[in-house]
């Protein structure tokens, strides 16, 4: 039973093995759109639902607008590169919410939010664009998917744990758990924070392709660095710090210009 579910895992991600467009990294992702996209447009239509629509004409339009010139500059490169399939599955809409939040997000197939609390972080168009940018690398990506992929790998492994240990004392069984618990934990935390590094740059590539000042995405996180507060370790933390992704997006931005000229 042990030798069969390794098995399964092993070819589970030896088929589902494919790679990020522009970064190259090597991804594992066997969750379809089919399977992933009408749970995510009915979830967001849920929460638009539920949560109050900013009443600023003005803002609204101005994320809107953004949002459908990166959306474009992802459809671009997506049409000319061989996805013209899966470019016709994003769905993409913008929306702005009253709330006091620093957050903004975008579900697989292109579902955006952006909270009001955000917009003074964002401070001008081409921040608005930074922000929109990397949230719409989340989806271009489909870090959602692979999170997903990720997660049934882990039950996998917990299955696998359980057969293995099944003749073990209780505090053997104890020690195996609490030992894939925390290193799946972290590593996951890690995987998270990889995540957050490769919209970072695909973003900046996004926001130049659509005509956005790339630089602003750099002084976006130092205004966020500038607000503090008590963020753990990086190491234990799902996002890098912003130190860390001030000095990847300056290293990255001479690379993203070259990308996005090589893609418009």
């Amino acid at each position: 039973m042990k030798k069969t579910i390794s098995l399964i895992i092993v070819t589970a991600i030896m088929v589902a093995c494919s790679t990020v467009p522009i970064t190259g990294r090597k991804r594992l992702n066997f969750v379809s759109d089919a399977e992933v996209l009408p749970t995510s447009f009915a979830q967001y239509d849920a929460f638009l639902k539920e949560n109050t629509l900013s009443t600023d004409k003005a803002k609204t339009q101005e994320i809107k607008a953004v949002g459908a010139r990166i959306s474009a500059a992802v459809d671009k490169f997506m049409r000319k590169n061989g996805m013209s399939a899966e470019a016709d599955n994003y769905r993409w809409e913008f929306n702005l919410v009253k709330d006091d939040q620093l957050n903004a997000w975008c579900m697989p197939g292109g579902k955006v939010v952006f909270y009001t609390g955000i917009l003074p972080v964002a401070k001008n168009t081409d921040g608005i664009a930074a922000i929109m940018g990397h949230e719409v690398a989340h989806a271009f990506a489909k870090h959602g998917q692979e999170r997903m992929s990720s997660s049934q790998i882990q039950q996998y492994g917990a299955m696998a744990i359980e057969i293995g240990t099944g003749d073990a004392d209780a505090k053997t069984k104890e020690m195996w758990n609490m030992a894939y618990g925390v290193g799946s934990q972290l590593g996951m935390l890690k995987y998270s924070r990889t995540h957050e590094t490769e919209a970072d740059k695909l973003g900046l590539v996004f926001m130049i392709m659509a005509g956005y000042n790339g630089e602003e995405a750099v002084r976006v996180w130092e205004r966020m660095s500038e607000i503090g507060g008590g963020a753990p370790p990086e190491f234990l933390s799902t996002h890098p710090s912003n130190s860390t992704r001030i000095a990847t997006l300056k290293n990255y931005l001479p690379e993203a210009k070259k990308l996005a000229a090589k893609y418009n």
